[in-house]
């Protein structure tokens, strides 16, 4: 059992955990993620480690409340455990001093945007960083993000807060300004990490993106993952979960995380319907 040492809602819908989990923070690097059960019954969901405590043995999942599995989590609270916890997964950021790079994070994403931030910034990199989302309400670990950036954008679409924009209006400005600009890193959804690959592939930027397919085992056995990469098939738990995003074919990876949504709404309607009973 994993015990939740802290909770913290960072918005109306995005929660923060931090989980004891040793082994894993021990281990963990920028990029990896972990797999979840919440219990014996459980659906196996993955989340990014948005940040780790090597100390303290604890490392810091933050999720938006969005199906059944999720909202369930999110009952839990401080003194709760999780069932099962296992990582770290996947291959982790490659770090490197490439002079000056652009982190990009939209929504959620911002989460995992900021360990690679981090360690690229202690690899001796300028970090020009752009995080973004629809509203204020949904903008968070905005100090996180400046402490570990040379510049810090922000963008919402309604201009609630920073710019009136989406993230790739000032990435492109970014580039067009500066072409020391070496590689982007890219961390959202599908479809805004697939316009900023339009944006900076016309740059002929390196981009990275972290892909959010659906996953089962997250160990490569089940074969959910599989994304499609430069015309050949990856698994996206165990060859990522980052790549190339100007190889990536974003119009199957968005169809196929489309594919369980009836199945997944019913879930939630049955999850609400044991709600009201209680």
């Amino acid at each position: 059992m994993f015990r939740i040492s802290r909770k913290m809602e960072l918005s109306d819908a995005v929660l923060l955990f931090e989980i004891e989990a040793h082994d894993i923070a021990r281990k963990a690097k920028a990029g990896n993620f972990f797999v979840l059960r919440i219990n014996e019954q459980g659906e196996r969901i993955p989340l990014t480690i948005a940040d780790f405590n090597k100390e303290n043995g604890t490392i810091t999942a933050v999720f938006q409340k969005m199906g059944k599995t999720t909202h369930q989590l999110a009952e839990l609270g401080e003194g709760d455990s999780i069932h099962d916890v296992i990582g770290p997964l996947g291959m982790h950021s490659h770090i490197e001093n490439f002079g000056k790079v652009i982190c990009v994070g939209g929504g959620v994403g911002i989460a995992p945007v900021y360990p690679i931030a981090r360690a690229l910034k202690e690899a001796g990199n300028t970090v020009l960083s752009v995080i973004g989302a629809r509203t204020k309400n949904l903008i968070f670990w905005e100090e996180k993000m400046r402490e570990v950036s040379d510049d810090l954008i922000i963008v919402t679409d309604d201009g609630s807060q920073g710019r009136k924009a989406v993230v790739t209006v000032p990435v492109d400005e970014l580039l067009s300004e500066d072409k020391s600009i070496q590689r982007v890193i890219a961390i959202g959804p599908a479809i805004m990490m697939k316009f900023v690959c339009v944006t900076t592939e016309k740059h002929q930027v390196k981009t990275i993106v972290s892909l959010n397919s659906i996953m089962v085992d997250g160990t490569g056995m089940c074969g959910a993952c599989r994304v499609e990469v430069g015309g050949e098939t990856k698994f996206a738990c165990v060859d990522g979960p980052e790549f190339d995003g100007h190889q990536v074919d974003f119009n199957l990876l968005m169809a196929r995380q489309r594919m369980y949504g009836e199945e997944e709404k019913a879930a939630f309607e049955r999850y609400k319907i044991t709600l009201e009973v209680k």
